[in-house]
């Protein structure tokens, strides 16, 4: 069968292997071999280091919600400045080393703050999302001073605003206004700048000319491809890109930042880029793959040679994160597995030797593995589809299917105390990537679009008849559940299905677009009709 995403004449499902857990977080506990405990876990991510290399601040959620902690040094035990009482999603670090900035959630909704603080906690303020505005930010430009690249939103029918932030004098420098904006990054000098346009799957990237405000699109728009990620490389003579414009799988390329031909860099054809940082010397740069199913792989790249090497060190199943160091000789990321909390690890790119650098407080974590097997089946048109079995028993029983959020994204063999306590209570967890879901190439996460979402659904179907014909399912004991957009399929296949499963639960899911265009934050639903039908383009659409 071709990989997920791929056509398939395959007529039922079949396991193609098992993930295997990388070496779990010590316990603090010695553990009897027939009791499994509540599972006591922090979760640390989002990791930025100064310039020197001695300071880390990062997101963790070891205080109970997710906080900034900063730590001024490898021996120093971290602490949390003070910054509010909602949620911090990000934080970065400034390469000449006098700012932390930091995106706040207030009351954990969409909308988003951008705020900016000396690493001691000192001299706090906010510098974006304003009132109504959402807001968010990109790359500190490498050089002293350093700037923010900055954009705010207020919603479908108002300008977005991308600038340059001087954090010192608190001045904005305009990039471009627009809908839709996401500002990337600046060059060391703070003559160009990199601005994202355009909705989800359909984005572009232009470089600003500071001065004179004149751009230009190294790729220009393409109606079924995306280039959506974008760094300044080689003291800025450079621009790197992550793209499908032109091929299915995300490749990562290289223009001249001052127009030139485009050459492709970085590429698979059994992989698709999802992710790549530059280092502060802008020399270096580490891509993320995500290979099919959702493992990643981890390589570098030498920006001026155009050397690419593989890396071994692969601290989790999962890698989502990741920073280097100035010189391009350490990177930061942040790595999990189903048996192995969301921590932050830093590699040696010389000798390839990884370490944990967060850990949290004392916890204690799973005895048991939880260790889930990638099936692959077809949907009922032929499409290869693929998800993540992680059984509870002796088969056949009964079977929760669980749909992410979305759509575009993934379900990957990532820590999930969820599925742990459904296992833990005898329920078989099976987790599809429907059409429509990321990591698997350009036309397939742009294969539920618009009227093609009614496909989507019936791979809800395609699922439960796999499941039952391959004898891990008990019909009559299937049940369904999904959170945000995975809320969706649960209550259309509710609907349509019935017949199908005992119990379905909806976890803040889309019942209706219209109430969803009316209700949700702004800035989410400028960028959802590239998605889903609008209420207005097309009407009829939108109501079925």
């Amino acid at each position: 069968m071709t990989s997920a995403g791929g056509g398939s004449t395959d007529t039922g499902m079949r396991i193609v292997h098992p993930m295997a857990d990388v070496e779990p977080v010590p316990t603090t506990a010695a553990l009897a071999p027939d009791t499994e405990p509540a599972v006591t876990v922090t979760a640390n991510w989002s990791a930025t280091a100064s310039p020197d290399g001695q300071g880390l601040a990062f997101v963790s959620d070891r205080s109970g919600e997710p906080k900034l902690w900063v730590r001024t040094s490898p021996d120093a035990t971290p602490t949390m400045p003070g910054t509010g009482v909602h949620p911090v999603g990000k934080v970065r670090w400034s390469p000449d080393g006098r700012w932390l900035a930091y995106e706040i959630a207030p009351g954990g909704a969409a909308r988003t703050e951008v705020w900016i603080m000396r690493p001691d906690g000192e001299d706090q303020r906010q510098v974006g999302g304003f009132g109504d505005c959402s807001s968010t930010f990109g790359e500190w430009s490498h050089g002293t001073p350093s700037v923010l690249s900055v954009a705010s939103s207020a919603g479908e029918l108002s300008p977005s605003q991308a600038f340059l932030l001087d954090p010192g004098t608190v001045q904005h420098v305009p990039l471009a206004a627009g809908v839709l904006l996401h500002a990337l990054d600046a060059s060391p000098d703070h003559r160009r700048g990199l601005v994202r346009h355009g909705p989800r799957t359909a984005r572009w990237v232009e470089v600003v000319q500071v001065a004179t405000q004149h751009t230009f699109a190294p790729i220009p728009p393409d109606d079924v491809g995306s280039t959506d990620q974008g760094h300044f490389a080689l003291d800025g003579r450079l621009v790197l890109l992550r793209t499908d414009v032109g091929r299915d799988l995300a490749a990562l390329v290289a223009v001249p930042s001052t127009g030139g031909d485009v050459r492709v860099v970085a590429e698979r054809d059994d992989a698709e880029l999802e992710s790549f940082c530059v280092s502060g010397d802008g020399r270096t740069a580490s891509l993320l793959g995500d290979v099919e199913g959702g493992p990643s792989e981890l390589s570098v790249l030498d920006i001026a040679s155009g050397e690419h090497r593989p890396l071994t060190a692969r601290p989790g199943d999962v890698l989502n994160w990741c920073e280097l160091s100035v010189d391009g000789s350490r990177l930061l990321v942040t790595a999990q597995s189903p048996s192995q909390p969301r921590n932050i690890w830093s590699i040696d790119l010389l000798s390839g030797g990884a370490r944990p650098v967060t850990y949290g407080p004392p916890q204690v974590v799973p005895a048991t593995p939880l260790t889930p097997e990638l099936h692959h089946f077809p949907a009922e048109d032929g499409l290869g589809l693929s998800g993540w079995l992680y059984r509870a028993g002796p088969a056949p029983g009964p079977v929760v299917l669980y749909f992410h959020g979305g759509p575009e994204a993934q379900d990957r063999p990532v820590f999930n105390p969820l599925y742990r306590g459904l296992v833990n209570a005898g329920l078989t967890v099976f987790a599809p990537n429907v059409r429509g879901s990321s990591g698997f190439g350009r036309r397939f996460v742009n294969a539920d679009n618009l009227d093609r979402r009614f496909q989507a659904i019936t791979d809800v179907r395609a699922a439960v008849t796999c499941l039952v014909d391959a004898g891990i399912a008990q019909p009559g004991r299937v049940g369904c559940m999904g959170r945000s957009y995975g809320g969706h399929p649960t209550l259309v296949a509710l609907t349509w299905y019935p017949d199908l499963f005992a119990v379905g639960r909806d976890v803040c899911g889309m019942v209706d677009l219209e109430t969803l265009y009316a209700h949700t934050e702004p800035s989410v639903a400028a960028a959802a009709p590239s998605n889903y039908a609008h209420p207005r383009r097309p009407r009829d659409l939108a109501r079925a």
